[in-house]
């Protein structure tokens, strides 16, 4: 089931991407790509709260920008859980890709990430389907987010937290 709704939203997102672009056409500049490093911090919910009582993580994007409003990019990164109750420490690194849509060059913009997030540190289960969807604002260098992270892991385990995270863009030269 989750397969299909990974599979209704990405075809649901096909027109967007669907331009005839040579990709010897595509030309990368400091004004349409460039990497994005941050820091988000969490609070586990569902399954997670049970073994965790807060998250920290990492994140790391590399965005191209179609034009003012439309960008993809691949993510990764790392969410730390710190354990509670005798319980360790674990974690899910996300390999995703991105979908963003900025309404002005200047103020809010609406993301998703979609992809698989591995699990660390948890025995029987790999990990899952991962999905981000992200609210917030931006400008030239920063980005300020609310987001809410799961992966739906094996074994009916789901691996949750809603946060807030922000972002510096590095641009390419």
């Amino acid at each position: 089931m989750k397969k299909l709704f990974l599979v209704a939203f990405l075809l649901g997102f096909a027109p967007i991407f669907a331009q005839e672009t040579d990709i010897e056409d595509v030309e990368l500049t400091p004004d349409n790509s460039w990497l994005k490093l941050g820091l988000t911090a969490g609070v586990p919910i569902g399954d997670a709260n049970d073994a965790s009582s807060f998250a920290f993580g990492a994140d790391l994007r590399g965005q191209y920008l179609f034009n003012p409003n439309i960008a993809i990019g691949l993510a990764s990164g790392y969410t730390h859980y710190f354990g509670k109750d005798n319980i360790d420490d674990f974690g899910v690194i996300p390999a995703a890709g991105f979908f963003r849509y900025y309404f002005t060059p200047d103020g809010l913009f609406l993301g998703v990430d979609l992809g698989y997030g591995f699990l660390a540190n948890i025995d029987n289960n790999d990990g899952g389907l991962y999905v981000n969807p992200q609210i917030g604002y931006h400008n030239r260098d920063w980005n300020f987010y609310a987001y809410y992270q799961n992966t739906f892991a094996e074994n009916e385990l789901d691996i949750q937290n809603v946060g807030v995270g922000v972002t510096y863009n590095i641009r390419f030269n």
